[in-house]
């Protein structure tokens, strides 16, 4: 499989212009603080001293997880795909969030073990009814993983957008992005494991307990797809496609929350430039997710104490990149303005 090449948004020349035409506006030089940087960020992803944010997407992606069968949550495997239902019946917080942002919203099963027959607004990409046990055995074999892999590519190379927002769906998935975050970074599954949909302290124990098994019986699994297949789900290995394809299109990645941010984790550990492209959202209160920002060296737009998942934050963050684009297309200049500048 072709990871796709992604193209450095490093540009001084491009970066010079538009550093001019931020300091220009009728403000105190970096008094716009966050949104400045986005504006700058966003320009240099686009390659372009008038970004724009004129079409935002996000993706929606649901599968289930083998390693439920460890009693690791809080709710039945089957909420996924009844939650999948009410996304495609418009009753979710992201149909809310996406329709008075004005963002396109995607749904897609990845590997949900249930049978949804065709749908007009579902992208079917099912992988296989479900990922296995990582207590047990890989979670994904290296096929699946690669299928999923290039289901998110192939889905990318569909979509007519210049923001990419993410978000996810998958009963056990708080325990497989753990997992991840673990191993990717090497930080403690103790300090890895939160309470996901709902768990008590007694369950936040027995998930830590989980983890660490799947870890030690997956010790050898170094290279990033090995991790990926040993611990992912069919929906982070498809985000993680996604976000590559993305990047390499030069789109702007609007990462969510926890779940969303292990398959960065995994992204960035095949192409590491993928992290330019990167506007992480917002800071979840799911445990761990801080750490995982940390170790990014990431600076979340939002803290709003969230953890849904569903890619909610990405909407939500949808009018501060659209700020951030419009005031340095629509705020006037000091010289338009006549107003002085700066002394010196």
């Amino acid at each position: 499989m072709q990871i796709p090449a992604i193209p450095p948004i490093h540009d001084p020349e491009l970066a010079a212009r538009l550093d001019h035409r931020i300091d220009d506006k009728t403000k105190p030089q970096g008094s716009l603080g966050v949104l400045e940087r986005l504006a700058r960020q966003i320009g240099l992803i686009q390659r372009s001293e008038h970004p724009a944010v004129a079409k935002p997407a996000i993706v929606v992606c649901a599968g289930d997880h083998g390693v439920t069968a460890e009693g690791i949550s809080a709710y039945p495997q089957s909420v996924t795909w009844q939650m999948v239902e009410n996304f495609l019946a418009g009753g979710a917080a992201i149909n809310v969030f996406a329709r008075q942002n004005g963002c396109a919203l995607h749904i897609v099963d990845a590997g949900v073990n249930h049978e949804f027959g065709k749908r007009v607004d579902l992208v079917d990409c099912k992988v296989a009814p479900g990922t296995r046990n990582f207590c047990e055995q890989a979670a994904m074999s290296d096929e699946d993983c690669a299928r999923a892999l290039e289901a998110g590519m192939r889905f990318v190379d569909g979509l007519d957008c210049d923001v990419l927002g993410f978000g996810e769906m998958g009963i056990g998935n708080t325990t497989s992005a753990a997992a991840l975050m673990s191993a990717f970074t090497g930080i403690a599954a103790a300090d890895c494991v939160g309470a996901g949909t709902g768990l008590d302290a007694e369950g936040i124990a027995h998930k830590r307990d989980v983890i660490e098994r799947a870890l030690r019986l997956h010790a050898d699994a170094k290279a990033p797809l090995d991790v990926l297949a040993a611990f992912g789900g069919f929906e982070i290995a498809f985000i993680v496609g996604a976000m590559l394809r993305g990047a390499q299109r030069r789109m702007v990645l609007l990462v969510d929350g926890f779940i969303v941010t292990s398959a960065l984790l995994a992204a960035a550990a095949l192409q590491s430039a993928v992290l330019d492209y990167c506007v992480f959202s917002h800071c979840s209160d799911e445990a761990g997710h801080r750490r995982m920002l940390d170790y990014l060296k990431a600076r979340p737009l939002m803290q709003l104490d969230l953890r849904l998942g569903e890619g909610t934050g990405s909407a939500l963050a949808l009018p501060l990149l659209r700020a951030a684009v419009n005031f340095l297309e629509r705020m006037a200049t000091f010289s338009s303005a006549s107003v002085n500048g700066k002394n010196g």
